[in-house]
């Protein structure tokens, strides 16, 4: 790739070798955000950047706010993996990827600095804007791949960035007690809960029985948007958010 101007404004410009063309001129709807889960941020951006990681993306955002493009917008950059959203497999030619730089759950989940959500969240603006990107399609790694992956982490601000305008949220209800699904359990109330994960954009199995897939995807769900306990049970809390996040989308 030869040198290109940085799509964001202020953008440090380093090239990373891995990277193609979005299959069938896709356009990107999607804005996925990682941590690098590494404990050097100079060090996750050499790997995003060494041909034989066969790993990218197209930002990288340092603690101190700093950014880094290492793919242009319009480019295929490789972060997402093997990976699932509302009946799309390829996440790599639909989306833009972040990387913010954290050690996440290997590193104890610091937290993010605030000056890092700043920029993540005036970064993200601008590409919500030039590529008209959904709120609902402003997704963490973990929600993709479940199970697999769980970046950008439970201690990711996802409701700064919702006050922001960027992103998809609903207060979460209280955690509390009454009733709940976990693995083992069926039923057509384990049916109906599959049926909301998979309509939200989940690749869960509509089968009646809360199985190893079920409990990763509602553990990524939990993740993302009910951060203050996440267990992988679908408690009232859990289903109750679910439930006002579907309502809360626009009308198709």
């Amino acid at each position: 790739m030869s040198a290109f101007e940085p799509d964001h404004p202020g953008a440090e410009v380093i090239i990373s070798p891995n990277h193609s063309e979005r299959r069938d001129g896709r356009s990107p709807d999607i804005l996925l955000l990682h941590y690098t889960g590494m404990e050097s941020a100079q060090g996750a951006l050499d790997w995003l950047t060494r041909e034989e990681s066969q790993v990218s993306s197209h930002y990288f955002v340092f603690e101190d706010g700093r950014i880094v493009q290492l793919v242009p917008e319009t480019g295929r950059a490789w972060h997402a993996g093997r990976s699932f959203w509302k009946g799309e497999s390829d996440i790599n030619s639909a989306s833009i990827g972040i990387e913010i730089a954290n050690a996440g759950h290997p590193g104890g989940l610091p937290d993010f600095p605030d000056v890092q959500i700043a920029a993540v969240i005036r970064l993200c603006r601008g590409i919500i804007q030039r590529w008209s990107i959904p709120p609902e399609r402003v997704l963490g790694h973990s929600d993709v791949a479940p199970i697999r992956k769980v970046d950008p982490g439970e201690k990711f601000p996802w409701n700064r960035l919702a006050e922001a305008g960027v992103g998809h949220w609903v207060e979460p209800a209280a955690v509390t007690g009454g009733r709940f699904f976990q693995r083992g359990d069926s039923g057509p109330p384990v049916e109906a809960l599959q049926a909301m994960l998979a309509l939200y954009g989940y690749n869960t199995p509509v089968s009646g029985e809360f199985c190893d897939r079920t409990h990763g995807d509602v553990d990524a769900f939990q993740r993302h948007f009910r951060p203050e306990r996440v267990d992988g049970i679908a408690d009232f809390s859990t289903i109750d958010t679910l439930h006002r996040l579907l309502k809360a989308l626009p009308s198709s």
